[in-house]
């Protein structure tokens, strides 16, 4: 099945904003696997802290009390900074759900900060009885104990947390490279296809059964550019406006060319162009006969030798396909309808407008006269243009509509 050159680049499109993405969420991992070690260095420091407020100078008690005011301030810093550092955690916020444990933890120490910072205070307090230092003593040491077990709870809940996303960015790199590996050799070797595509276009000595193209637009073109056509230079079956057949000259051609592969299938569709009839003129006589023209150019370029194609009415295509299958000739007439889709036309009024078109496709069994296949073909046309517009039909959708 050729692969279609637009929906290449659109999913490439794609591919490169996820690996953009995924390049940007990488930077935020990073800057959150720092504040890791920024944490974990702000909890040793008030360790640090706490520690040099347990042995600070008694025998100059200004100033240690200058000392420990400073000092403790420092502490509520710190717990302030772990707050702010929390604002940042990504992955613990997104996928570990901690937020309510962790700002308890700090509530905690800082609830424990300010025990201590108040036993510390009454340790530096000037007494000469032994018993009440004694008893600050203690309690001063209590103090640090639970604050430090505190401060430790804390680190070894982060080294959890850290190992835990460790292992969620561990597993969830290996399955992006996986992905990202095999979109690359893919879009790799679609873009080198595309190439080899564009460049047996371009070659002058084209031996087609030789290399089978990779992309619709390729195929179509090369169909295009070594389609033999018949060349009919009787005015009466020629439509003036698209220099292609009128009804006249598709019964001409047909009649040459039916019995060219007998075991083809034989497509018969009638195109229509989308809110275009003739009794409701939304545009003048030089537009309109520009975009039958552009149509016609379209449905030119994917006909093939043994195809018929021709202006059977004001808006109306009828395009004859002969197809080794079924499923070939509608996947063709479809590409035909995606393609007109593609078009746009410039009305000073109206502005940039799409033109698209409505069909009706039938198979033509052997023992069937075209008129009669064309007739069935309206009929799924009509049947089509009532369920909406850029849309073609085949038989079965019109038994399901009886049915």
């Amino acid at each position: 099945m050729k692969q279609s050159i637009k929906k290449i680049f659109q999913n490439l499109n794609t591919y490169l904003f996820f690996v953009l993405f995924i390049a940007f969420a990488s930077l935020l991992l990073v800057f959150e696997h720092s504040l890791s070690y920024d944490k974990v260095d702000n909890l040793n420091r008030q360790k640090e802290i706490i520690s040099t407020l347990t042995k600070l100078d008694k025998s100059d008690l200004e100033l240690a009390l200058i000392q420990f005011n400073g000092k403790s301030v420092q502490l509520h810093q710190e717990i302030d900074k772990l707050r702010l550092l929390y604002k940042y955690a990504y992955i613990e916020k997104l996928l570990l759900s901690n937020q309510k444990e962790y700002f308890q933890d700090l509530n905690k120490l800082s609830e424990l900060t300010d025990k201590f910072n108040q036993a510390a205070k009454e340790y530096y307090v000037d007494t000469d009885d032994k018993k009440i230092e004694e008893a600050a003593k203690v309690k001063l040491q209590n103090a640090l104990n639970t604050i430090n077990q505190q401060i430790n709870t804390i680190l070894l809940k982060s080294i959890h947390y850290n190992e835990v996303k460790f292992y969620l960015i561990k597993n969830s790199i290996y399955l992006l490279f996986i992905l990202i590996l095999f979109a690359t050799f893919y879009y790799r070797k679609a873009l080198n296809s595309i190439y080899k595509d564009i460049d047996f276009l371009q070659q002058v000595d084209k031996k087609r059964a030789s290399y089978a193209l990779y992309s619709q637009e390729a195929d179509a073109i090369s169909l295009r550019m070594n389609r033999k056509t018949v060349s009919n230079n009787n005015p009466e079956m020629i439509d003036p406006v698209t220099e292609i057949n009128n009804h006249k000259g598709m019964i001409h051609s047909y009649s040459l060319k039916k019995h060219a592969k007998e075991s083809n299938f034989t497509a018969v569709t009638v195109l229509e162009i989308d809110n275009f009839s003739k009794s409701n003129r939304a545009f003048p006589q030089d537009v309109t006969q520009a975009i039958l023209k552009k149509v016609a150019y379209t449905i030119s370029l994917h006909e093939q030798p043994i195809d018929v194609i021709a202006r059977t009415d004001y808006n109306q295509f009828t395009v004859i396909l002969s197809r080794p299958s079924k499923e070939q000739a509608f996947k063709d007439i479809e590409l035909i309808r995606e393609s007109i889709a593609d078009l746009k036309f410039n009305n000073p009024s109206m502005g940039n407008k799409q033109i698209t078109v409505s069909g009706g496709f039938v198979i033509k069994p052997s023992n069937t006269s075209l008129e009669e296949a064309m007739k069935q073909a309206k009929e799924i046309l009509k049947y089509a243009q009532s369920t909406g517009r850029n849309k073609i039909l085949q038989t079965r959708d019109l038994v399901q509509r009886d049915m």
